[in-house]
């Protein structure tokens, strides 16, 4: 295409967006080929890539994506102070959706026609109800749910380790120091969604290669309150919890895991935790016994591009840090690699981006995370965990209690749509 009339078209979509309230890039529209001979379609003009950011700035997890969004933006700022890709800066277009899939739906639609893919997607419902739209616009996102059950889309591009691998590798890591033992009973509590339905899949996988037997707590979205259910717990000699919910149920249930004189080990799914949780001293006390199974490290490491990361997160903002910027700046360098790698085929239309996806099979994440690979259709891209410990004197309040593993029982394990 040629370069004016590129920039001549982004200026009258651009002002066309700002008319209706949406910000975003404006696409080649030509269906044709790109700058450089490269095939483009949506969302890719001569100079730019534009991806969105479907994130909540406003609901349930507003600090974990806020940290997502400098993560991705962190990324991209860099790959386009080298240059870019394919010789185009990458444009990240956040839109908030509150965590709302009612306000998710419209925006989805103001960018289906504009943006290539979704660098964040948050979470589980919105995911769920784009889904069908997304398989069918072709379009790749990488959300902030990890359910293996969504796996059977290549166009939902997961970094990381699954719900339910995480929950392999977080039994087998209390077995291994041992907290747990087989025949043991162990109890968890989980949110009745595909986040902690996911998390189950590993639980019971785990429990039938070692005899254990699993009490199972499902909870609706705003349960907080787990007093009963470590009562319960207790009552019935569970070894160790499982947990699978927001940040406010663990709160609950560490305290009252002390509280009850319980005392047992909980292991956590991502993201269970959040930095606030030390705000409270009976919280802070309670986190004594909790883990949390990660697929990156934590932000305060001193992994290299950790503080490098770090570095440039704290010149750009006085937020609180977490875990979602590193999380997130991982997930930048898959696309990175997606992204050349169709460059390299010569199609950066969406069904070149699929493509090149599958072909994508060792990412070198710097230590940040384990290698991501997509070559194996309908697997986790990852079956590697680090597990984390609560810590106040870390910048996110995190610490590594074992370095990046995978498990026996992980690397065994078929997810649903595994081929």
């Amino acid at each position: 295409m040629n370069k004016k009339l590129s920039a001549a078209a982004a200026g009258l979509a651009t002002l066309t967006l700002a008319v209706t309230g949406c910000s975003t890039k404006a696409s080649d529209d030509s269906g044709g080929g790109g700058g450089g001979g490269v095939q483009t379609d949506i969302g890719v003009t001569d100079d730019e890539i534009t991806l969105t950011a479907f994130a909540d700035l406003s609901g349930v997890f507003k600090v974990l994506s806020q940290a997502f969004t400098h993560g991705n933006q962190i990324w991209a700022d860099e790959v386009n102070a080298a240059g870019g890709i394919c010789e185009r800066d990458i444009k990240i277009n956040v839109q908030d959706t509150g965590y709302k899939v009612d306000l998710a739906v419209p925006i989805y639609e103001s960018v289906k026609g504009t943006d290539l893919g979704a660098i964040q997607m948050v979470g589980s419902p919105i995911l769920a109800a784009l889904k069908q739209k997304i398989i069918a616009d072709k379009m790749v996102v990488s959300p902030g749910s990890w359910a293996s059950v969504n796996l059977d889309a290549p166009e939902v591009m997961m970094v990381g380790q699954t719900y339910d691998i995480e929950m392999l590798n977080g039994l087998s890591w209390l077995q291994q120091e041992g907290k747990i033992a087989d025949g043991d009973k162990i109890g968890h509590i989980y949110t009745d969604s595909e986040y902690g339905q996911g998390a189950v899949m590993g639980s019971d996988a785990y429990a039938k290669e070692h005899n254990l037997e699993v009490l199972k707590a499902p909870l609706g979205a705003t349960d907080t309150d787990m007093t009963a259910t470590i009562t319960k717990f207790k009552a019935e000699g569970v070894k160790a919890i499982a947990i699978t919910t927001p940040p406010a149920a663990v709160s609950s249930t560490v305290v009252q895991n002390v509280a009850q004189g319980l005392n047992v080990p909980i292991i956590g799914s991502n993201p269970t935790f959040s930095p606030t949780m030390f705000s409270d001293q009976a919280v802070v006390d309670g986190l004594a016994n909790y883990f949390l199974i990660s697929s990156t490290a934590p932000y305060g490491t001193d992994i290299e591009i950790a503080k490098k990361v770090a570095a440039e997160y704290e010149s750009r903002t006085q937020d609180e840090p977490n875990i979602g910027v590193l999380q997130a700046y991982v997930t930048g360098l898959v696309w990175g690699e997606v992204l050349k790698k169709a460059c390299d085929n010569g199609d950066l239309t969406r069904e070149g981006i699929l493509e090149a996806k599958g072909q994508v099979d060792n990412v070198d994440t710097q230590g940040a995370a384990g290698a991501i690979d997509f070559s194996k259709e309908g697997a986790p891209s990852s079956r590697e965990a680090f597990i984390l410990s609560p810590d106040a004197n870390a910048p996110d309040k995190l610490t590594i209690t074992a370095d990046l593993f995978s498990s026996e029982e992980a690397k065994a394990y078929k997810a649903p749509h595994e081929k």
